[in-house]
């Protein structure tokens, strides 16, 4: 039986929602529906050969010879009308494996993805530092595109996006939006960051903060008047603050670290769940950096920054588990789910027992009590 080709693989997965496809040496293709992983039905073993012709399918010569030399590879491919896929191809035991990540390409509001209303907020600041963080495939590169998609809706500015790869693609309504890849039209990160502030930017948008260079970039765009988003692999706010400016931080100069915090207007910390009807959204933890929060952060009390981000609703900041509970107050999640997203299960549990929702009855407790 002969291999379907990758755009035969993408349209099917397009039709049955799937997220992600897996290609393998000696397994069938695989998609991610829902979180789980599942073989195509009736679909033949890959070869060699066949994984040899799907690299000819989507990669030009320059970005095979690049996949010899480095072993990996993270590019984009593009279907007119349907689709957008980040491509990752790498050298496994069995040989390259690829793995293709769906992207819509109609671009989410912050109001269709459901996030809370303080984003819309914060994108409304000029200048200072917005921290985008999660583990990876947790929605951060969606999160930003909403963001930016509502600043081009709403704002008339120049926003200059730094990404590896390019993922969502902007047409400019109010905004003039100029994306850039990394390794495509730039070599790095910091140097791009770099060579933005001479374009005349009001918002720079950097795909991930990877190094102390990119962050020093980053922040000193944040401090000559610029608005800066980033984004970074922390589980949630605090851990961030701490990746950052604890004492095995990227910032160890106790001038940058005061630095660092002026410039600092929020951390955005999420989580993937799914939810009862299958779905999967974004659950955000919102930290302000209030100058009570900053306070704390200066003086490495991270605890009890945490405890103020639990009071202090006022100003739109929220905690993973306060998030979550309420997902489940409104029916949406379940506490399974609930439990598997938190970082802290324990904290969580005890959150649930003082809202009346029960362990042992499950949900449908909560509501009849509700």
């Amino acid at each position: 039986m002969t291999a379907p080709t990758i755009e035969q693989l993408v349209r099917k997965a397009c039709q049955v929602q799937a997220s992600d496809i897996h290609l393998r040496v000696g397994h069938p293709p695989y998609f991610r529906l829902r979180e789980q992983m599942y073989p195509l039905p009736n679909a033949p073993a890959a070869t060699d050969s066949d994984m040899a012709s799907w690299l000819n399918e989507i990669l030009t010569p320059t970005q095979l010879s690049r996949l010899n030399e480095t072993q990996e590879l993270d590019e984009a491919l593009f279907y007119p009308d349907l689709i957008r896929c980040r491509v990752i191809c790498f050298q496994t035991l069995d040989g390259v494996a690829i793995t293709l990540r769906l992207i819509p390409l109609q671009i989410p509001s912050l109001m269709d993805l459901q996030l809370p209303t303080v984003l819309s907020a914060l994108i409304q600041r000029k200048q200072g530092l917005i921290l985008v963080t999660g583990p990876t495939g947790s929605g951060k590169s969606t999160t930003l595109a909403a963001m930016i998609s509502e600043m081009n809706q709403s704002m008339a500015r120049h926003i200059i996006t730094i990404e590896d790869p390019i993922e969502y693609v902007f047409e400019p309504v109010r905004c003039l939006i100029t994306q850039r890849e990394v390794g495509r039209h730039v070599h790095d990160f910091s140097s791009a960051v770099r060579a933005a502030l001479r374009a005349d930017p009001d918002v720079i948008l950097v795909g991930e903060i990877r190094d102390q260079k990119t962050l020093k970039a980053a922040m000193h765009a944040a401090q000559t008047g610029h608005l800066v988003l980033g984004t970074l692999h922390a589980r949630n706010a605090i851990a961030t603050i701490d990746r950052l400016i604890g004492l095995d931080g990227m910032v160890q100069s106790a001038d940058t670290r005061k630095q660092f915090l002026e410039l600092l207007v929020a951390v955005i910390a999420q989580q993937l769940i799914t939810t009862y009807s299958g779905s999967r959204r974004a659950v955000l933890e919102v930290l302000i950096n209030t100058p009570a929060i900053q306070d704390y952060l200066t003086r490495g009390e991270l605890d009890e920054a945490y405890r103020l981000m639990e009071l202090d609703t006022i100003e739109g900041m929220q905690t993973l588990n306060e998030a979550l509970i309420t997902e489940i107050e409104q029916g949406r999640l379940s506490i399974e789910e609930a439990l598997k997203a938190a970082v802290d299960p324990g904290d969580l549990d005890r959150r649930m027992r003082i809202a009346g929702i029960s362990h042992s009855f499950g949900f449908s407790s909560f509501k009849s009590s509700a």
